[in-house]
């Protein structure tokens, strides 16, 4: 019996745990020679512990099996198929999931820009920052396309800054050309630009016309809040120990970056210019979805009198949420509350595979978390919707019986 324990499941939330060299057969030398190794370097022992791991189960069975049992035990790069495309899909074999988009974890910190990108004096020094983010996001999006290769039920997610417009379109299109199912960008401004203004067009052209959504995710919207507010001499330690490092005051400000990102694409009709664009809001919780649909809505309201691009909204800012959105829970939110307050077709089921934030047993909670919900309902959370995101990009099984 699979994890799933045959319900149909696609995960919209995974991760490869990248090695140190994840981009350096990717990247053109003189990019390779610029990447920030310095916190791949202080992993070093972790990542040659976790090799040796990963040979050992290569070469006997009964480690292999030992491994098998303790599944969803297992974290980060001591997690069976963390790094090893191979060992990936025996993993999907012993989940079940009939797909499971897959992130990157580390090799975005390898490239991307500074925190403040108005710093820059020095248009060379710009310059050449942007040249190395542009060939990290290129590197990335081949290596991640790479490891999902081999299995249909990988599907990988590039990633595309839009602080540069025009080269966001072309790295997005050789990414998509690659084989990518979804696009990750940063929920932020675009440099000095919003994520709205017309010379991002092309690319949500782009993302419309070949079918593919965007996607956001923790760690996309920068640090979560000012580190002033840890500062209060009663220092903790992210108890999970993953990527993220969120601790409760970082949860509470989870949702700041992606309700701006997506309430400005919605208010300054992006989803109007582009009605077939889709997007996922990825491992930030959506419990927040509920008021933020009312929100918005109380914001046209309120303002639309004195600002016309609200008067041209064809629907109520809501009804886009709906029409357009999708997001991933976290396991132990009371989705069933959140099916019935915002409408079953709005979120989907998440591993966080293999990062400790998704917990040993996801399945399992969501499952109790359910307990109100239709049959028709639990088939949207755990398959249909991420299959709606991914559109006539899905990898996985079609036409499956929804049972009473």
């Amino acid at each position: 019996m699979t994890y799933a324990g045959g319900r149909a499941i696609l995960d919209a939330d995974s991760h490869v745990m990248e090695l140190a060299d994840f981009l350096d057969d990717f990247i053109d030398p003189p990019e390779r020679d610029r990447l920030r190794r310095r916190g791949m370097d202080a992993l070093a022992p972790v990542l040659a512990d976790a090799t040796q791991k990963a040979q050992r189960r290569g070469a006997d069975a009964s480690v292999a099996a030992r491994a098998e049992e303790g599944l969803m035990q297992d974290k980060g790069w001591m997690a069976m198929g963390g790094f090893d495309p191979v060992e990936r899909s025996r993993v999907l074999d012993l989940l079940g999931f009939e797909g499971q988009l897959v992130f990157a974890t580390f090799a975005t910190a390898m490239f991307s820009l500074p925190r403040n990108i108005h710093r820059y004096t020095d248009k060379d020094e710009l310059s050449g920052d942007l040249d190395l983010l542009y060939a990290g996001c290129r590197a990335q999006n081949k290596a991640m396309n790479a490891f999902c290769a081999g299995d249909p039920r990988l599907l990988p997610v590039a990633y595309v800054s839009l602080v540069d417009p025009r080269r966001a379109v072309d790295v997005a299109a050789e990414a998509i050309d690659g084989g990518c199912s979804a696009v990750m960008v940063p929920s932020t401004a675009a440099g000095d630009l919003s994520p709205t203004h017309p010379d991002l067009d092309p690319l949500w052209a782009l993302l419309q016309d070949r079918d593919i959504p965007f996607v956001l995710h923790v760690g996309g919207g920068g640090r979560l809040l000012d580190r002033a507010f840890h500062n209060n001499a009663m220092p903790v330690t992210d108890h999970l120990g993953g990527g993220e490092n969120i601790r409760s005051k970082d949860y509470l400000a989870i949702y700041h970056s992606p309700t701006l990102f997506l309430g400005a694409l919605i208010l300054d009709g992006v989803f109007d210019r582009f009605p077939g664009l889709r997007g996922g809001c990825i491992e930030q919780g959506a419990g927040w979805v509920v008021s933020w649909m009312r929100h918005l809505d109380y914001a046209q309201r309120a303002f639309r009198r004195t600002e016309e691009p609200l008067q041209r909204l064809t629907h109520q800012p809501s009804e886009y949420v709906r029409r357009h959105l999708k997001f991933t829970p976290f396991p132990g939110e009371p989705v069933s509350w959140m099916i019935e307050q915002a409408g079953p077709e709005l979120f989907m089921f998440s591993t966080d595979y293999p990062h400790p934030e998704g917990g040993r047993d996801p399945l399992a909670k969501f499952e109790e978390a359910l307990t109100s919900a239709t049959p028709a309902d639990q088939d949207r959370f755990y398959f249909r919707n991420m299959e709606e995101l991914l559109s006539g990009h899905d990898r996985g099984k079609a036409g499956h019986e929804v049972t009473s």
